[in-house]
């Protein structure tokens, strides 16, 4: 939860884009940003021909920023131009673990990720939410802690994939000993985020029991 806890760091780029859309609905925003996220796992699981690999990987790359600059965005604007409801919070956040299930499945059907890591590290995702707003429902209120959010997580991937494309260019796929830890760079990151993601769950399944 490192960097949703500082979301107002980032007003140097939000803002001035937030001032601009006194007209757009912050629901439009949402929408456009779980577009972006479906094209961004479209294209990691691209890789036919080979050659265009580094080509998707860029583009998938491109589309996973403008999920998460839009991400931020939509919360900006609702606050800015007094336009946050009840309807809009539950637009965003259904459609934020849509947008995970196509990102991190994309990468778990491609050729860079082993299916079983994608799988571990979505599960992982889900549950870390489902607790955050199951202690809600229970009358807890809605739990944001934990080691990492979604913020951090886009940005891990973002970085992943920056470091997967400099390997493939150097023409290196798999860093490790042969045989043990012999992963992908995107691999690597799925075990991360899976990890993390059950910890976080973990972590606010305490809180949670604890408040109730």
């Amino acid at each position: 939860m490192v960097l949703d806890a500082k979301r107002d760091k980032a007003d140097f780029l939000l803002l001035p884009l937030a001032k601009r859309m006194r007209n757009v609905s912050p629901n439009t925003i949402t929408v456009y940003a779980f577009l972006c996220a479906v094209f961004a796992g479209a294209f990691f699981f691209m890789h036919e021909p080979e050659s265009m690999r580094l080509v998707y990987l860029f583009v998938a790359l491109v589309f996973l920023s403008l999920n998460a600059l839009l991400d931020a965005l939509d919360g900006r604007v609702a606050k800015l131009w007094r336009k946050e409801s009840k309807r809009g919070d539950f637009l965003d956040h259904l459609l934020d673990r849509y947008a995970d299930i196509f990102i991190i499945g994309g990468i778990a059907l491609s050729p860079y990720c082993n299916v079983f890591l994608g799988f571990f590290a979505l599960v992982g995702v889900l549950m870390t939410s489902y607790v955050g707003t199951q202690a809600e429902a229970t009358g807890a209120g809605r739990i944001y802690a934990g080691m990492m959010g979604r913020a951090d997580r886009l940005v891990v991937l973002m970085v992943a994939v920056i470091l997967q494309m400099v390997f493939m260019a150097m023409g290196i796929l798999r860093i490790g000993i042969e045989g043990y830890f012999d992963f992908t760079v995107l691999e690597y990151t799925m075990i991360i985020i899976g990890v993390l993601g059950h910890a976080t769950a973990i972590q606010r399944a305490v809180l949670a029991w604890r408040k109730i």
